[in-house]
């Protein structure tokens, strides 16, 4: 099986970083771009076709005022983000657009969890609405309980993508995550057929390879499941940013032949 495109997660500015420590792409945070903005959102555009290397994912996506789930929820407001959203995903040609974004579907008071996913579903059909055809997958990001009270394992995410059953919508396995509740690592052979993205730390939520996390095993059920989409790192950096980044690049390449 072929290596993955390697990413990392981080802000517009450390792209030309990212080149130099011979990443194969940026997974770009979408709210500091502050695109409900229409001066902002031209500049947005911009800076897309002007990065040193792919923006192939997105993240960061909804601002913290923002509900998709409860009776704040704003539907027009949050549809016409999106759309925008989207506009730069079709432009950067990107493959992934994750939904982490926890405050958004925290379960509020008075409401159930039955509730809660039934909105986050209705939630995930106009996204998914919104992306069709425009070759983006969007991932739902398990989180962990600290983070979010919604969606806090890979087959949690895997169960709601199955239950909306449309293409433009799959799940994401993040291992910080996954290591923070306990979560079993096979869960990401389990549910290998849902999972369009994967992201990555290691002890401390530090880059791959300064900790403990077990990469033998993690990307050994990976390779099982088939999966050939991309990685990215979404953690704190341990050291000089170009030579940790390089550094732990080179460690998952290796990690991933070796598995």
């Amino acid at each position: 099986m072929n290596t993955p495109p390697f990413g990392w997660c981080g802000p517009w500015h450390h792209a030309s970083l990212m080149q130099q420590a011979g990443l194969d792409y940026i997974e770009a945070q979408l709210v500091p771009l502050n695109i409900e903005d229409d001066a902002s959102f031209a500049r947005a555009m911009s800076l897309i076709q002007d990065l040193p290397l792919p923006a192939l994912a997105f993240s960061y996506l909804f601002p913290h005022d923002f509900r998709l789930v409860g009776p704040d929820k704003d539907e027009s407001r949050n549809r016409a983000y999106f759309d925008r959203a989207v506009q730069l995903l079709a432009l950067a040609k990107a493959r992934i657009i994750v939904l982490g974004s926890g405050w958004t579907r925290n379960i509020p008071e008075g409401w159930t969890k039955h509730d809660a996913e039934d909105d986050f579903l209705r939630a995930l059909e106009w996204c998914a609405d919104a992306l069709r055809g425009c070759g983006t997958t969007l991932v739902i990001e398990p989180l962990n309980r600290k983070e979010s009270t919604l969606v806090n394992s890979v087959a949690d995410a895997a169960r709601l993508v199955n239950a909306l059953n449309r293409p433009e919508v799959r799940a994401l396995a993040d291992f910080y995550h996954m290591d923070e509740e306990a979560e079993p690592l096979g869960q990401v052979r389990e549910h290998g057929a849902s999972l369009a993205h994967i992201h990555l730390a290691d002890t401390g939520r530090l880059n791959p390879g300064t900790g403990t996390y077990d990469y033998p095993t993690f990307f050994g059920h990976l390779k099982a499941a088939g999966y050939n989409g991309l990685v990215s790192s979404e953690c704190g950096i341990k050291g000089d940013p170009v030579a940790s980044m390089r550094e732990s690049t080179a460690f998952l390449r290796r990690a991933w032949t070796d598995a």
